[in-house]
């Protein structure tokens, strides 16, 4: 991996991602209160977040855990939200197939939206592929460490909330840290719209479903309002 380092752009990754830290303190601090409250230990939350690396995934398999889902119901609604990362892989593959296989893995871990966000203009635009990757590197690296602070002075704040509070305390927060963000255009807002009234309208679905079906209603919203838009641009 040394080959491909440059310390250079690895801080200057360090550097530019910093401005995003207003909002990732705050969301993994939501996580670590979700998690508590959901009945995991501090261990097993803080794991949690140091391997998932996704807040709004972290927030549905911790509420599906507190509701008492089953497994696989967790796992497919994780699998659901993710489903975004994998565009994120196909626009970043092209730039990354010439590293080799610890590089890639390492940078697919650290792959988030505001990695993928604050890295793919630079990928299309220089073809320094050892900065590029140092700078992806470093604005990623920044954000898993950031995100375990957060999350760990979550899950402390988690073990002082009152029992009969934690649920009322984090189902809201955990909303917004989630919505807030994705108010962007109508397109976004439809997506968000239609797969609330979707949960809403299929919550007698067994087995926590209606979460696994609204969101695939949702994305499928989402595909045909982004085409036709095209069409009348």
């Amino acid at each position: 991996m040394r080959a491909h380092f440059s310390r250079p752009a690895f801080f200057e990754g360090v550097r530019d991602m910093t401005p995003v830290l207003i909002g990732i303190v705050p969301f993994g601090m939501v996580c670590g209160i979700a998690a508590i409250s959901a009945g995991a230990s501090p261990l097993a939350a803080l794991a949690m977040s140091a391997i998932m690396f996704s807040g709004a995934a972290q927030i549905v398999a911790s509420q599906l855990i507190a509701a008492g889902a089953p497994l696989m119901v967790i796992i497919l609604s994780c699998v659901v939200v993710g489903l975004r990362f994998l565009v994120y892989s196909a626009a970043m593959a092209p730039y990354l197939r010439p590293l080799d296989h610890r590089w890639r893995n390492v940078l697919s871990f650290v792959l988030t939206d505001q990695a993928f966000a604050g890295t793919i203009q630079r990928f299309r635009e220089s073809g320094d592929l050892r900065a590029n990757a140092s700078y992806f590197l470093g604005g990623g690296a920044l954000l898993w460490v950031v995100w375990q602070v957060a999350t760990l002075a979550g899950i402390l704040v988690g073990q002082v909330i009152p029992a009969p509070w934690q649920l009322e305390f984090v189902v809201p927060l955990s909303f917004l840290a989630i919505l807030t963000p994705l108010f962007r255009d109508r397109v976004t807002l439809l997506v968000v719209f239609t797969t609330a009234a979707a949960v809403i309208a299929l919550d007698d679905m067994p087995m926590r479903l209606s979460l696994i079906c609204a969101g695939l209603i949702g994305i499928a919203s989402g595909v045909v309002a982004d085409t036709m838009r095209g069409k009348h641009e």
